[in-house]
Formats: C-alpha cells, sequence, structure tokens
C-alpha cells in the first residue's frame, strides 16, 4: 500500500500530470497542449507532489539560468489545498534557487489574484516603480 503523506520529488511533471494539473485548477482554455511537452522539457527545474500514487501537486522554474528565473506552473489539485502542498512546493524551489541563481538573480511570478499574501511569505513582493506586465499570442499577435 502506498504511503498516504505528501512526498515531495524534484523532477517535472509528465507531460500527462501535466495535462491532469493543469485540468484540476482551470487552467485548460489557457495552455497550448501542443507545445507543452517541449517547453516542459526546457524547465531549469521542476517538483511534483505525490500523494499516496496520484501526482497531487507541481511547480517549476524557466529562464536562462543565470540572470533570469522565473516560477511557473505552481498548481495543487483543490481537494489538497490548504494542507501545506504548496509550501512545499515553493520549499523546493527556493532550495533550487539557493543553490543555483547567482547574486542579484532576478526571480518572478505572476500570482493568481487573492494568492499574493501566500507568496509574500516567501520574498516575493510589489516593487515601487515596477509593474510586472504580459501580453498573450492570440492569432499571431500579441495581446
Amino acid at each position: 500500500m502506498m504511503s498516504r503523506e505528501y512526498n515531495v520529488l524534484d523532477r517535472t511533471p509528465t507531460f500527462t500530470e501535466y495535462k491532469k494539473l493543469c485540468a484540476a485548477v482551470g487552467w485548460e482554455d489557457y495552455m497550448n497542449f501542443e507545445v507543452a511537452e517541449d517547453s516542459l522539457k526546457q524547465s531549469l527545474f521542476g517538483v511534483v507532489i505525490q500523494y499516496g500514487d496520484e501526482i497531487v501537486g507541481m511547480g517549476r522554474v524557466v529562464g536562462d539560468g543565470k540572470i533570469y528565473f522565473y516560477i511557473q506552473d505552481i498548481a495543487v489539485k483543490p481537494e489538497h489545498q490548504n494542507k501545506g502542498v504548496g509550501n512545499k512546493i515553493m520549499a523546493a524551489i527556493q532550495k533550487f534557487l539557493k543553490e543555483n541563481a547567482p547574486e542579484k538573480s532576478f526571480v518572478g511570478l505572476f500570482a493568481a489574484s487573492g494568492k499574493e499574501s501566500f507568496y509574500n511569505k516567501f520574498g516575493f513582493n510589489k516593487h515601487e516603480g515596477m509593474t510586472g506586465m504580459f501580453g498573450v499570442v492570440h492569432n499571431s499577435e500579441l495581446m
């Protein structure tokens, strides 16, 4: 019988795990799954959380590995939220960054509305004079 505790695995989610977790948190309409498998392979770091024989959470770091690091795809199945899974994901990411990000590296993320306080406790804050911005390519145009 599999253990009924949360286990942290330092690896990128498989494409199947990624799709399932994206679906679980309502990201299906926002993800281009045709290129997601190649995107996962380009990750600098990945972490998944296993509960029993199921992957219930994920997170990854992308970027150039020297100056820029972006935390992406933090997702936890709704029935496992508010049980410390996100903390385990962020702890694994922080360990990776501590061991791999040079002095003065820029580490960014976009937090979903209402999740700011979760990321604040890991050192992520709004900064005076800086605005986080992004666009999405749709029909070959940046929107």
